[in-house]
């Protein structure tokens, strides 16, 4: 017999709509239509501005041909058209692909292809590798179309016929976007480096990416009207949601087309910048800064930031210069952040050792994450919460991503058991608590980067004196992590640190290449695998 609550209640346009973040935009264009969404330099963007731009974006996108399910390329900085593709591509029933900006253009060849990209937004700054990926590509190579940022003058040249500006004056700023015909349809591919040469897409949802919208303004405590700095890379994890983020509070995105200490302080001292979040390099930036890039404020800004846990004399020095630090942990494949270090007040209370323990713990799951948990990856048991059973961290709910695009092999075995399985080992806290102790994927976060230790490894390989070579990561108070390549030479070659590193420099991205190289004979198992953790062990005395 069916229930009452089943009969007669079904799902219609009035009381159903799918969820996306894209009315995010909208409502706040309505609501505060000449509050300023966007500052980029001497530029200024309200509200009304910004959703009108968007709109005209998809329009022009859809004139071109691109519909439901097509790729829409960028390689952009923290500029304004970046934000306005976060809205306008996906207003077309597009799939937004953020290139990260640093990447090889072998790397960028192979993602445009696998993404199968219809249109390609480049800013000039990035113009060399673009083109050169290009020149690469055997499938069919995407629209072009070149941003020439109008604020701030960089080298380059175009490699399109049209530039961003006109394209979008050719669209309709009335133009009836599109809203998903299910939340479960993509809104966005971001490619993570994984532990192999080529990197896998993942693929994000709308009804992800509105729940994650939401999820970042309570756990970064945003009120009405935030001001966020730009700080961390728009291509990394769609910036960790933050684009969709602030206009649910119709707050002014504050650009900033690099992260340098003086143009970061003057930000946040003439905007009142309220947010920002980033990778340990961005906190050193700050507290390094010589006194004459520094600027004075009398507001608390709060950072969020991920990777390593700061250490304590970290803590303290953001604390005096008016910061208040949030550590959170995620992957590509949760979206960004999903996982915080949720602070107690009784805890500011504890002596200085505790209150470091606790802060070197990367917490428990994001409001918008149904399920957190330590478990044994060959049963599936979780682990008790005794801190000290080592199992792998997994996450269940619905800001875990899709899949990978087109590799459904690696979308089971990433899925096995109901969990995402995250690689990386870790212990549960009797409070909840998680806290990471190695990586099981052997992945390298540098600057807030994922690094795969294997991509180096190829290329070092190929190199003709090299027998043997391991990479692994080894601690940097800058960057967090940096790779350290362990090479075993042939008998009877020689080669230099410098001709590897050089090498290495001509066949990867520059943050890619290991900064520091041991020659030494590999410890190996008796079947020959190399033994990394005697690796990780040599490496603190390197």
């Amino acid at each position: 017999m069916s229930s009452p609550y089943e009969t007669d209640l079904d799902k219609t346009p009035a009381n159903y709509q799918p969820l996306t973040p894209i009315p995010f935009l909208e409502r706040a264009a309505g609501v505060y239509p000449d509050t300023i969404a966007i500052i980029h330099g001497d530029r200024r963007i309200t509200y009304a501005a910004f959703y009108a731009r968007a709109r005209r974006l998809a329009s022009a996108l859809s004139q071109r041909g691109i519909t439901r399910g097509d790729t829409v390329s960028v390689m952009l900085a923290n500029t304004p058209p970046m934000l306005e593709a976060h809205y306008g591509v996906p207003m077309s029933g597009a799939v937004l692909h953020a290139l990260n900006t640093r990447l090889d253009a072998r790397v960028i060849a192979f993602q445009l292809e696998h993404a199968a990209s219809k249109v390609f937004l480049v800013d000039k700054e990035f113009s060399a590798a673009a083109a050169e990926a290009l020149a690469l590509m055997t499938s069919p190579k995407p629209l072009v179309i070149d941003y020439v940022d109008p604020e701030f003058a960089v080298d380059g040249v175009r490699l399109g016929d049209i530039e961003y500006e006109d394209f979008i004056a050719a669209g309709e700023e009335t133009f009836a976007w599109v809203m998903p015909e299910d939340e479960w349809q993509a809104i966005s591919l971001n490619y993570t480096s994984g532990t192999t040469g080529n990197p896998k897409g993942v693929v994000y949802h709308n009804r992800g990416a509105y729940l994650m919208g939401f999820a970042n303004v309570i756990s970064a405590n945003m009120a009405k009207h935030p001001v966020y700095l730009w700080t961390l890379p728009m291509f990394h994890c769609n910036g960790w949601c933050f684009p969709w983020s602030v206009s649910v509070q119709a707050g002014t995105h504050v650009c900033l087309r690099w992260v340098r200490a003086d143009a970061m302080y003057e930000a946040i001292a003439e905007h009142k910048v309220t947010h920002l979040c980033g990778a340990p390099i961005v906190m050193a930036t700050l507290l390094n800064a010589p006194a004459r890039e520094k600027r004075d404020f009398d507001h608390t800004v709060q950072f969020v930031t991920a990777a390593a846990p700061p250490p304590e004399a970290v803590l303290a020095g953001m604390a005096e210069a008016g910061f208040n630090v949030t550590h959170v942990y995620g992957l590509t494949e949760t979206y960004g952040p999903a996982v915080v270090n949720e602070w107690k007040a009784q805890w500011d209370e504890l002596p200085g050792g505790e209150r470091a323990a606790i802060k070197a713990r990367q917490g428990v799951r994001y409001p918008a994450l149904e399920g957190l948990s330590v478990r044994d990856p060959e049963t599936m048991a979780p682990v008790p919460g005794d801190g000290e059973t080592v199992g792998e961290i997994m996450f269940r709910g619905n800001i875990v991503m899709k899949g990978y695009l087109k590799n459904a092999t690696a979308s089971e075995e990433a899925f096995a058991g109901g969990w995402f399985h995250s690689g990386d080992l870790g212990v549960l806290h009797a409070d909840g608590y998680i806290q990471i102790k190695d990586r099981a994927k052997d992945i390298i976060i540098s600057g807030g980067e994922n690094i795969s230790s294997i991509e180096i490894e190829d290329v070092l390989y190929k190199h003709p004196a090299v027998q043997a070579a391991a990479v692994v990561a080894k601690p940097d108070d800058k960057w967090g992590e940096t790779p350290c390549a362990f090479i075993e030479l042939k008998p009877g070659e020689s080669a230099s640190a410098d001709d590897i590193i050089a090498y290495c420099r001509d066949n990867l991205a520059r943050f890619k290449t290991p900064r520091h190289v041991v020659f030494t004979e590999l410890p190996k198992t008796s079947t020959g695998k190399i033994q990394k953790f005697k690796l990780r062990d040599m490496v603190e005395k390197v």
